[in-house]
């Protein structure tokens, strides 16, 4: 097709000189375009025996026409592990499919040098359909094997970054771990005439709970007991547990009395946390004085903001003990502290909890566990002593679930049923 106008806006000097370049490019011969292509190209007979072979490929290699038309086969340019591939996946799809395209493989150059390249291998066929010889393009992969390093450096130091960064939680864990241990007593101590047992269930192995409970003696008469739950998680919260426990440890050792004691820590707190940062707790303080006489525990506690503890009889009744009016420990200078008294008897059990437990979710609904549900659970347990009772509270923690999003502690104290002594009859 002719040109029928020339553009208004160019000289045509400049369109003259654009149609010499375009009339020069037109020149290059099939044989040109292919000698001096971009990237390689080869034919080989059917046994891989190399007849044409393109000067962008030689000079590739390092090697003259003569050293490689009619000498070498395909596979003697390529490195063991090529030549490898080459004979057990590459020719046997080749001669399957007829074709297979951008195999990734590597070329032995002069000097020892190895140059990755892309693969490209095409059946040519005859009239009646035999394979007469195989065509091949090869593309340079220096830059793409140098990208493909350096995406695989990338992913290592990313690797190496996300297994330190494992590490450091794992670490933290653990130390998370052995500071909540610390917040609590090893073990409860033996109380002669009474059976305790206590639990605690961390929500997040990541977050540092506030939830305490301790056990001790007073005399050797009265033991004082105390459960709680500082507001907020993390070191902040543990260093509020610790002050805590130590302030009521203190605290009892100087005048036992439950309301003294919670009025001691209120003060304790509210002058340590005063300003923007307030710290509070809720807790509840006990002293317990067995009589051997009667085989009973005289109980009085007070609370400080904290759910009632919970009485389980032996005959099957389960009941709080309230203590109302108890306000949060650390908010105001002088709340108003309730004491409430009780006495255990065989069988009988006084069970303290944080309300991790009752605000635990349940159902379709998602709605609060509750004081109800855990009165009514509870009733009935206390004939297997505090041992029993917990072991159940731990298995009710456990089938909630995602629904408990909150640490929760448990402290059971009772008294054990009397071992029944055999009559001499019995024995015979």
């Amino acid at each position: 097709m002719g040109r029928t106008a020339h553009n208004p806006e160019r000289p045509e000097d400049e369109e003259s000189a654009t149609d010499a370049v375009f009339s020069s490019l037109l020149e290059d011969t099939a044989e040109e375009l292919y000698d001096s292509a971009p990237c390689g190209y080869l034919s080989t007979l059917m046994d891989g025996t190399i007849a044409r072979i393109n000067t962008t490929l030689l000079d590739w290699l390092g090697l003259t026409r003569e050293q490689v038309v009619g000498r070498r086969r395909f596979t003697d340019l390529l490195t063991i592990g090529g030549k490898l591939y080459h004979e057990t996946h590459f020719a046997p799809l080749l001669r399957m499919q007829g074709k297979i395209s951008e195999i990734a493989l590597e070329l032995k150059a002069a000097g020892g040098r190895r140059l990755p390249v892309l693969v490209t291998s095409s059946v040519k066929k005859s009239g009646d359909g035999e394979p007469i010889l195989i065509r091949t393009t090869l593309f340079d992969a220096r830059q793409r094997r140098a990208y493909e390093g350096e995406l695989l450096r990338e992913r290592q130091v990313a690797e190496e970054a996300r297994r330190q960064a494992e590490a450091d939680r794992e670490r933290l864990r653990e130390a998370l771990v052995v500071l909540q241990q610390s917040l609590l007593p090893a073990a409860l101590p033996a109380v002669p005439g009474m059976e305790a047992a206590s639990y605690y269930h961390t929500a997040s192995v990541d977050r540092l709970g506030g939830d305490f409970y301790d056990l001790f003696p007073l005399d050797d008469k009265r033991w004082a007991f105390f459960l709680g739950d500082v507001c907020g998680k993390g070191p902040q919260a543990a260093a509020v547990t610790s002050l805590t426990r130590y302030t009521l440890r203190a605290a009892a050792l100087h005048d036992p009395d439950p309301v003294a004691a919670l009025s001691t820590l209120n003060t304790v707190l509210h002058q340590r946390f005063t300003g923007g940062d307030p710290r509070y707790c809720t807790a509840i303080f006990g002293v317990m004085e067995p009589d051997p006489a009667t085989a009973t525990v005289a109980v009085r506690l007070a609370s400080g903001g904290h759910p009632s503890a919970l009485v389980v009889r032996a005959d099957g009744r389960a009941d709080y003990l309230p203590t109302p009016g108890g306000l949060l420990i650390g908010i105001l200078p002088a709340p108003h502290f309730t004491a409430a008294e009780t006495r255990l008897g065989p069988g009988d059990s006084l069970l303290l909890y944080t309300d991790g437990l009752t605000e635990a979710r349940v159902g379709e609904n998602r709605e609060l566990y509750g004081e109800d549900a855990l009165r009514t659970f509870t009733a009935g347990l206390a004939r297997g002593g505090t041992h029993e009772l917990i072991a159940a509270l731990t298995g009710l923690l456990d089938s909630f679930g995602e629904g408990l999003d909150d640490d929760t502690a448990l402290l059971a104290l009772g008294v054990p049923h009397p071992i029944p002594v055999a009559r001499e009859h019995d024995l015979t």
